[in-house]
């Protein structure tokens, strides 16, 4: 066990980051005082000061002393601040502990049903899921999530609740923190190759997790993953509970794992998926507001994570019809009504693996199916250069399930350009019409030039492209 970490006055470094500001806003909650610096201001550092955080734009060592006196802890994400970071500088210096966003999580979870949800690809949305379903089942639960809510427009909770659900990270191992009561593994595909160096280091980081489960706790896995299945068989073989989740075909080819929850059928339909659902004898009839097969299981696993810690089936499954997303997962940011492109809908998606981009591609091609005209159309903004190089075919075969292709440039975050490497390694593999566009600012025009009445246009990738959304909504216009 590690030592209690002292949290009467914590200074979150990056506080308008996704991750930092939701467990800033739990510990406001709780009648911590915090402190916090971010690079430049922004709608959520505006409402993390109107609920009590005293936030500095930009980085200085002074910055410790926003409350008056230093703080009791540092925190800061290993990858995103440099160490030379003035304020980590000076929390050295004054021997100020400094941990990780994960060992903050951790510590806040203490005391509580703790749902942690894992896998390569899904976590935000079946997270996601998961809180509304608890919702809707009365538990109230605290939670933490990489994105924010469509309905309450918010990525983190302090509730009354014994349940505390997080999004539970792999990319760096901090999932390794946690002591989870229900883990749910959606999926297992190597990724983040540049800390694991080796795909069985990266399968080995699930295993571990799944040993962290406490004694009366439960591995909950994905049948139709392959990798999550045998996982579940491996721990089962240690002991550990394990329950399963997926369609009828995969749950026939995993009968060494006990079923928690059957998906017996899925329709797409124009709205999302009409999807058939059994728990032991009892069928539910669901209507996802969101497409794709994948969000059927993500479905699946947020039912039977509600059931373990005490929700009620009806209501979990009523919870899950409720659900009207995740912000930039299969958003949708407007529809043009009138004019020259008249029927076309803008969505944005933060798919940024081969997998992702698949599985959104897939439920796009069904939505405009079901709604019977239409092309997708589809504006991808490559993430990492390592990631480009590494999956640049895989890019291309699974763009290739839009009509239209428009390839960015490479949204390189925290790494350095690579001579050589642009997003035309992945635009010139592709085998439908492609475009490569290298400069930002072009691409509304370029979406202009191929889009049609009732296309289906997704902006997708995990960087700057969301901003452009709103860009081709209006060139349409």
């Amino acid at each position: 066990m590690n030592a209690p970490i002292d949290l009467s006055r914590v200074h979150l470094i990056g506080i308008g980051g996704a991750g930092m500001s939701g467990l800033a806003r739990i510990l406001l909650d709780r009648g911590m005082t915090v402190t916090g610096s971010d690079a430049k201001d922004s709608r959520i550092v505006y409402a993390l000061t109107a609920a009590g955080a005293k936030v500095a734009i930009g980085h200085a060592r002074e910055n410790l002393e926003l409350a008056g006196e230093l703080p009791t802890v540092v925190v800061t994400s290993f990858a995103a601040i440099p160490q030379d970071n003035p304020e980590l500088v000076m929390a050295r210096e004054a021997g100020i502990p400094i941990i990780r966003r994960s060992d903050l999580l951790a510590e806040l979870m203490v005391g509580y049903q703790q749902v942690l949800l894992a896998g390569t690809h899904g976590k935000t949305s079946t997270t996601s899921m998961a809180v509304v379903a608890m919702q809707a089942a009365g538990l109230d639960p605290s939670f933490a999530i990489g994105g924010q809510l469509s309905k309450s427009g918010t990525n983190a909770h302090h509730g009354t609740g014994s349940a505390f659900v997080a999004e539970a990270d792999e990319s760096d191992a901090s999932l390794l923190r946690y002591e989870p009561t229900v883990a749910v593994v959606t999926n297992i595909e190597p990724d983040h190759l540049d800390y694991f160096k080796t795909p069985e280091a990266y399968f080995q980081v699930f295993d571990d997790f799944a040993d962290r489960i406490s004694d009366e706790g439960t591995l909950v896995v994905c049948l139709d993953d392959d990798h999550a299945a045998r996982l579940g068989k491996r721990t089962a073989a240690r002991g550990i509970r394990v329950l399963g989740y997926g369609t009828s075909e995969a749950i026939a080819r995993h009968p060494e794992v006990p079923v928690g929850v059957e998906i017996v059928s899925r329709q797409s339909t124009d709205f999302g998926s009409a999807v058939i659902m059994r728990v032991e004898d009892q069928d539910f009839d669901i209507d996802l507001h969101i497409p794709g097969a994948h969000m059927a299981l993500n479905a699946a696993a947020a039912l039977l994570a509600g059931r373990l810690v005490g929700g009620e089936l009806d209501k979990l499954a009523a919870g899950l019809g409720a659900f009207t997303g995740v912000r930039r997962r299969f958003e949708h940011r407007g529809t043009i009504t009138a004019g020259e492109f008249e029927g076309v809908r803008v969505f944005d998606d933060y798919a940024h693996h081969p997998t992702e981009v698949e599985a959104v591609l897939t439920a796009a091609q069904q939505k405009v199916a079901a709604e019977g005209s239409g092309r997708v159309i589809v504006a991808f903004q490559p993430h990492l250069y390592s990631r480009t190089i590494e999956f640049a075919a895989e890019f291309a075969e699974a763009l290739s399930l839009a009509d239209q292709v428009i390839v960015l440039e490479i949204y390189g975050a925290r790494e350095e350009p690579v001579e050589g490497v642009t997003g035309e390694i992945i635009s010139e593999k592709v085998t439908k019409p492609v475009t490569y566009v290298a400069d930002f600012d072009k691409v509304a025009a370029a979406v202009k030039d191929v889009a049609k009445p009732g296309d289906l246009i997704l902006t997708m990738g995990a960087g700057s492209v969301t901003h452009a959304a709103p860009e081709i909504l209006r060139e349409l216009a």
